[in-house]
């Protein structure tokens, strides 16, 4: 199934899997390993994600801007700076999850994981964007931080939920790969905002 249509399909499982695993329905992962494919093509598959979390990446760093009372100097860099550590921070997290993975026994397992992880982000995206709304709406402060507040948390089971299924660890395994991932993404906004020249 290497056609557009094909990878249009395989995009469709993905999304459905992710979402049902985010209502907490095991049966999602069914649809990200269920293929008469090897898990590790539909691993690489699964990276189209990031490719469709991109537009919700970029709305999030406007919607900061938008709350900034004026426009920082070398905006654009600070942007481009920002899609640079997305791209190393969505590889890097795949590339040390494999070795976290092999470490403690389950690198059979890293295909369906890492797949699970891809299609997630799509969900984890799209409820951090729903939140950003609020302010931009004007609504009372209280409502925008309980939204906040209730993605963040809802975001982070999804993705402790769905790593517990895809590498059959137990939850503080599971909570061990979930910082690994914010741990590396704060990380690299750091150094981001530290560089020279970075306006956001």
């Amino acid at each position: 199934m290497s056609t557009p249509a094909g990878t249009l399909v395989r995009m469709g499982w993905g999304l459905q899997g992710a979402l049902l695993l985010a209502r907490g329905r095991a049966e999602g992962m069914l649809l990200l390993t269920a293929r008469d494919e090897p898990a590790l093509a539909a691993a690489a598959h699964s990276f189209w994600a990031a490719a469709l979390c991109l537009p919700a990446f970029i709305c999030l760093q406007l919607i900061d801007l938008a709350q900034t009372p004026r426009l920082p100097p070398h905006a654009a860099h600070g942007l481009a700076l920002e899609l640079l550590g997305y791209v190393v921070d969505w590889a890097g997290f795949a590339l040390l999850s494999r070795l976290v993975a092999g470490a403690i026994g389950r690198l059979d397992a890293w295909p369906r994981f890492i797949a699970a992880w891809n299609w997630c982000n799509v969900v984890q995206y799209l409820l951090l964007v729903a939140a950003s709304l609020p302010p931009l709406l004007e609504l009372p402060p209280i409502l925008g931080e309980t939204a906040w507040l209730v993605a963040t948390g809802w975001a982070l089971w999804i993705e402790w939920y769905a790593t517990r299924l895809a590498l059959g660890v137990g939850g503080l395994q599971a909570a061990g790969f979930v910082l690994l991932d914010e741990a590396l993404g704060f990380g690299l906004l750091a150094l981001i905002q530290a560089l020279p020249g970075n306006g956001l």
